[in-house]
This record gives structure tokens, sequence and C-alpha cells, in this order.
């Protein structure tokens, strides 16, 4: 894209407080106001979704700030809708921006006669008139490859290692932790940022939502452990996890997720748990419940966002924002010793 041209941001109902925060750090890179696009997103009495864009939008680069959290229909539902009046409207080229992409966890077939929802998600994405998508921490790297467009899959493992740099000052006494053994790559990955050891929990189901046993691999005893995972749902594993490693002789558990489902118990559980923190994204929309939640924390993901965004529309690389010292600068206002 030409950089004379400057992205256009619009916005969802999922996620607006972050579609703002997002707009603020695009301003405060450009010297100038970027707002967003005023936009109507309504429904009728029968729950039909409806969209009007209120300002001119032919020839721009459009970025459609919604995450598909819950409701998840819903989301997707607008999402498309408000791609294709974009479309329509001669935009010239649309990027999906989902910081949480949902329906990621149905990304294979489980058993017979079950779907592969991921890939019908992309199916629809994509013939909506999407040319791009950028997304965080994708459930599994290879819903990458059930596009025909690129995918650009930002990791939150920068930011949360520049946040445990800030808060523990001993980074030798840090074990990170796997809830499972799906989770080690997304584990380790931290752990080398940080340079700390790594453990995992083997956890075996009796069903689905019953966990039959729970071991841990690794050393853990009179260590600070850091869960690792990319979400978290009913909280029920990572708070099975927290106990089994205080009997095991941990000494701390903290936790970092990137993307906070927190649906049903969850919040009740994590506040009664064994956990000392939970560390969240803004990927989806924090409730008033989860920000009074005395162990709950979020970390802001518009900085990284907002850089993502300036350098998709002004053509150049993404993959810098892998690295912690150039997301570094980008986060000085939150971890000032880092830039």
């Amino acid at each position: 894209m030409n950089p004379l041209f400057k992205p256009k941001l619009i916005a969802g109902n999922s996620n607006k407080p972050l579609a703002s925060a997002i707009a603020r750090r695009i301003s405060i890179h450009r010297g100038e106001a970027v707002e967003l696009v005023k936009i109507r997103v309504e429904r009728f009495n029968d729950q039909e979704i409806f969209v009007e864009v209120y300002e001119n939008v032919r020839g721009e680069d459009m970025f459609i700030v919604q995450s598909t959290s819950n409701p998840a229909n819903d989301n997707l539902m607008e999402l498309l809708i408000m791609t294709d009046a974009l479309r329509r409207s001669s935009a010239t080229r649309i990027t999906a921006v989902m910081p949480y992409f949902g329906y990621a966890r149905q990304d294979r077939r489980s058993k017979a006669r079950t779907p592969i929802s991921a890939k019908l998600v992309a199916n629809l994405l994509t013939r909506a008139g999407i040319e791009r998508v950028l997304t965080l921490d994708l459930h599994a790297a290879q819903i990458q490859g059930f596009f025909d467009i690129p995918v650009d899959n930002l990791y939150a493992a920068p930011v949360f290692a520049l946040d445990i740099q800030h808060k523990f000052k001993n980074l030798s006494e840090l074990t990170v932790v796997s809830p499972d053994v799906g989770g080690v790559a997304r584990a380790r990955e931290l752990a080398e940022r940080i340079d700390a050891d790594l453990a995992i929990v083997d956890k075996r189901r009796a069903a689905p939502g019953e966990i039959a046993s729970m071991t841990v691999i690794g050393e853990v005893r009179d260590r600070v452990c850091l869960i690792v995972d990319d979400i978290c749902d009913t909280a029920g594993t990572l708070v099975k996890a927290a106990e089994l490693l205080i009997s095991q002789g941990a000494r701390e558990v903290h936790a970092y997720i990137t993307h906070g489902v927190l649906s049903g118990p969850a919040i009740g559980r994590i506040t009664g748990s064994m956990l000392k923190s939970l560390v969240i994204t803004d990927s989806i929309e924090p409730t008033p419940q989860v920000r009074k939640a005395k162990n709950i924390r979020v970390v802001p993901i518009a900085p990284l966002f907002g850089q993502a965004i300036l350098n998709i529309s002004n053509g150049t690389s993404v993959s810098s924002l892998f690295d912690s010292q150039t997301l570094g600068p980008i986060y000085e206002a939150f971890y000032p010793s880092a830039a």
C-alpha cells in the first residue's frame, strides 16, 4: 500500500475499547488524529444485523477490529456484514483484525461425523471479501493454512516477557509450566525469552471435561511457577494445575493466558484458587467482574496491534514485532525499563 495513505479503522461491537485504544496508538505513531470510522450496527426485532457506514471509504485501506468472542455467532456475523458493506462501498483492501479468533479450537475432526469449524469460518471470511487477517495467538498454528489469503499471527509471548521482566525481580527462580502436552511449544518459547526452566503438566481425561489425573514432569519445588496457555475458558484445568504445582512444592503459581474467555464459573474459581495472579490480554473485552477480581490483571495489546496495522498498511515487516527488543519502545509507557 502507498504509505501516503493512512489506515482507516472501523469497529464492531465485540471490543470497542480495544479498537479505540488501537486508534489512539496509531495517532501517537503518526502524529495526527486517527479516529474510528463512524458506523451504525443495530439489530432488527428478529435479531437480523444491519450495518451502515457513515463515511466515504472508497479507495481506502480498511481494518475491521472485531474479536469473534462471546457471543461468537453474533460477532462473526457482524464482521461478515461489515465486510460486505465495505466491499460494496469500494474499499481498496479489507483486513480483519481479530485479536481473538473464535472457533479456533475446532481445528480438526476429533471423532467421526464432526465438523472442522475453523476451516468453515476461514471460508466465510474469504468469500465475504476479506483480503488479510491479523490475529493473536491462534489456538493451532495450522489454521493459517485454512486461508488462501495472508494471515499475520501475532504472539503474546514477547509482551508477556516484558511484563515478567518488569514484575519479577529474580528471574532465575522462575519455571514456565505448560498445562498440557499440546502447549509445550508455546511455553518453551516464553521460557527461552526469559531464560527460565520448563515443566509440563501431563493431563489425562476420563471423558470430555473430566480430568482423570495430572502429573508434573519437571522440577518445581521451591520455584515460582508461571503457567502459560492461549485460552482460559472455565478455568478448571488452570486451577487444578495450580493446586498440583503447590502440592509438589512450588512456592508461588502465576498464570499468563492470552485470551481470557472466562466463561461460567471461571472468575469464582480463579479468585478462590491457589493462583497468586492471572495475567490476560484485552483481546476479549474484560467484564466488570474481571476488572474487579483481586488476582486478575490485564495487559494491553493495543500497542502491539497499532504497530502491526501501521506495518501492514505501509508494507513493512510484521514479524519484527516478534522480538522483545522491538516491542520495548512500543511498550515504554507501560514498562519504562524495557525501552
